[in-house]
């Protein structure tokens, strides 16, 4: 007899708002009911870490409310929780393309000339394997150009500690922008390799897109390399013991790819 692999359906998050008549609520009250609804049990939009570091972008918007939602929750599928993270992705990624040069061109439009600028930036996307590459995508959306740079790094699951095991970046011609894509920046031990070797190719300006960052990492990692900007979707308080991020959203290597540990 074939083995048959169980299907695992995609559902409505639990505690999900019931869709109901919609009418007119006022606006005060409407952002309270809101900020009761969404926000339940977790910091608001508005609730920023007082000691967040200058080189650290929060990405504060309710679109990113909602999608990190999905992504935190349990019971989100494989489908939904990639979904979910190329949004994300894509929503940081706006202020992460942030001040980079542009050129005035004129451009023919269909009635008359233009003034318009285009991108003057030779850009390079470094993902940290694996999870890194659930990102790329998105990116590669609105940086169709960019170039692709693949850095391996696996965690020992006794010491917590990144090994690296995949690095095919050459000699010379770094990009003039390099984007470390990496879902989770936990101790920020494989975000701190991957800098240090950015930075040894020759790479001027570098920045860090995550999803969801600890504390103590995100504190290090802006520490230790001050002119390296970060932009994440959130900043949670603490590792537990495994040196996971709490409240995070587990492993996103294994949700991205639907490999759960089996351990």
């Amino acid at each position: 007899m074939t083995p048959t692999r169980r299907i695992r359906r995609c559902g409505p998050l639990v505690g999900a708002p019931s869709r109901g008549p919609v009418r007119f609520v006022p606006s005060a009250r409407r952002r309270s009911l809101i900020d009761q609804t969404f926000h339940r049990g977790r910091c608001g939009r508005t609730d920023r870490l007082t000691s967040e570091p200058s080189n650290v972008v929060r990405v504060s918007h309710p679109l990113v409310d909602h999608h990190l939602s999905v992504v935190r929750c349990e019971t989100t599928c494989p489908a939904e929780f990639r979904a979910a993270v190329h949004r994300l992705t894509m929503l940081i990624s706006v202020p992460a393309t942030d001040h980079l040069p542009t050129d005035r061109v004129q451009i023919q439009t269909p009635v008359a000339m233009a003034d318009c600028r285009r991108i003057n930036a030779d850009v390079g996307l470094v993902p940290v394997l694996r999870a890194g590459l659930g990102m790329v995508d998105p990116v590669l959306q609105i940086l169709p150009d960019a170039s692709v740079w693949h850095l391996g790094m696996y965690r020992n699951e006794e010491t917590a500690q990144p090994v690296g095991y995949y690095d095919k970046l050459p000699n010379g011609s770094p990009p003039d922008v390099a984007m470390i894509l990496d879902p989770m920046l936990a101790t920020g031990g494989s975000i701190d390799l991957v800098v240090r070797r950015l930075q040894r190719w020759g790479v001027g300006d570098i920045r860090v897109l995550s999803i969801i960052a600890a504390k103590p990492g995100i504190e290090r990692i802006a520490k230790d390399f001050p002119d390296v900007k970060i932009f994440v979707a959130a900043i949670d308080p603490e590792l537990n013991e495994h040196a996971f991020i709490v409240p995070g959203l587990g492993d996103a290597g294994d949700r991205i790819f639907d490999t759960p540990n089996q351990d």
